[in-house]
C-alpha cells in the first residue's frame, strides 16, 4: 500500500507542476503560491483533526511545534515560493529536474552535519544529479546567448542596457531559483524529521508547517507590493488551473506522508522521484503546455530520476 500512496504522490506532485506552468506566464503577478500554502493549511488540518478524534491526539510539545515552525519557513515557504518561481520561468519539466537536487543536498547535509557515511551508491547519484544540472543549465545559457545576440541585432535596446537584458535573457540564471528551493526542502525535511520525534503526527507538522507560510507571507505583504498583489489576487479572482496547482500540491505531501508511514524511507523516495516522468508525460502529452522540451530536458530528467534512485538506494 505504502508504494501505492508514492506513486499516487509523485503523479500529484507531476500534475501540480504542469497546472503551475499552465496558469501562470513569466510576467504574471501570482503564480499561486498563497494560494497552494492556503489550501495546505486547510487539508492537513482537516486530517489532523479527523485522525486526532479517531485515533487519539498527539502530545504537543515546545521543541516539537518549535521544529516544524523552523521547517514550515523553510518548506511552505522558502522551498515553495522558489519551486512555483522556478516552474513559472524555467517551465514545470526543467524546473521538476532541478527539483532532483534536493537528495543530492539531503545527502551533503548529512555527511557534513550528521556526520554520515557516503557509500559508491550516493556517489554516483551526486554525478547523475550533478551532471543533469550542468547540462540543462548549459542548454539554456547557450539559447538565450542566441536569443541575446538576436536583440541586440534587431537594435531594440536601448544604448547601456545591455547588460540588464543579457541578465533578464540568460534563462540559466533562473535555475538559481530551483537550486535554492531544493536545498531549503533539503534542509526542511531534516528539520521536519527532528520535529516527527518529538511529535509523531505529519499532518499536524504540516498544518503548523502551512501555517507559519501564511504568517509570513502576510508579514512580507506590508513591506512588498508583489506579495499584497499575489494575495489580493487569491481573494478576487478564481484561477483554475493554480487551484487545482495548490490542490494537487496538497495532496501529493499528504501522500508522501502516507506513503512514509507504510514503507520505508528508501523505496518511497525512489518512487517518488519519478515525479519527473508523470511532469514530462502530463506537460507534453496531456495538458501541452508547449516548454520546448528538447532531448536534452528529457535524457537529463530520467538522469536526475535515477540519480535520485540511486541515493535512496545507498
Amino acid at each position: 500500500m505504502g508504494e501505492s500512496f508514492a506513486f499516487l504522490a509523485a503523479f500529484s506532485f507531476g500534475c501540480a507542476n504542469v497546472m503551475v506552468k499552465k496558469g501562470t506566464k513569466p510576467n504574471s503577478i501570482d503564480n499561486g503560491t498563497f494560494l497552494s500554502i492556503l489550501i495546505t493549511f486547510f487539508l492537513a488540518g482537516v486530517i489532523a483533526l479527523g485522525r486526532g478524534m479517531v485515533k487519539g491526539w498527539v502530545i504537543f510539545t515546545a521543541e516539537g511545534i518549535g521544529w516544524f515552525v523552523i521547517a514550515g519557513i523553510l518548506t511552505a515557504f522558502i522551498g515553495r515560493i522558489l519551486l512555483f518561481k522556478s516552474i513559472q520561468h524555467l517551465g514545470s519539466v526543467r524546473a521538476s529536474a532541478i527539483k532532483r537536487l534536493n537528495p543530492l543536498f539531503a545527502v551533503l547535509i548529512g555527511i557534513f552535519f550528521l556526520h554520515e557515511s557516503l557509500n559508491t551508491w550516493s556517489i554516483l547519484g551526486i554525478i547523475f544529479i550533478f551532471g543533469s544540472s550542468v547540462v540543462l543549465m548549459y542548454e539554456s545559457f547557450i539559447v538565450a546567448k542566441k536569443n541575446n545576440k538576436n536583440v541586440h541585432a534587431s537594435k531594440q535596446a536601448k544604448a547601456g542596457d545591455g547588460w540588464f537584458i543579457r541578465l533578464k535573457t540568460i534563462a540559466s540564471f533562473s535555475y538559481v531559483y530551483g537550486v535554492i528551493s531544493a536545498f531549503a526542502y533539503a534542509i526542511g525535511y531534516v528539520v521536519r524529521k527532528e520535529g516527527l520525534d518529538e511529535m509523531p503526527d505529519p499532518y499536524v507538522g504540516t498544518m503548523v508547517g502551512a501555517f507559519v507560510g501564511i504568517l509570513v507571507f502576510l508579514i512580507l505583504s506590508l513591506f512588498q507590493k508583489r506579495y499584497r498583489q499575489s494575495i489580493q489576487s487569491t481573494f478576487s479572482s478564481f484561477q483554475p488551473w493554480l487551484f487545482g496547482a495548490g490542490i494537487a500540491t496538497s495532496m501529493g505531501q499528504i501522500l508522501y506522508f502516507a506513503a512514509l508511514s507504510q514503507s520505508g524511507v528508501s523505496q518511497v523516495a525512489v518512487i517518488a522521484s519519478t515525479d519527473v516522468i508523470f511532469t514530462l508525460f502530463l506537460s507534453s502529452l496531456v495538458f501541452k503546455t508547449h516548454e520546448g522540451i528538447t532531448k536534452t530536458v528529457i535524457y537529463a530528467s530520467i538522469t536526475a530520476m535515477v540519480g535520485a534512485g540511486l541515493i535512496a538506494l545507498g
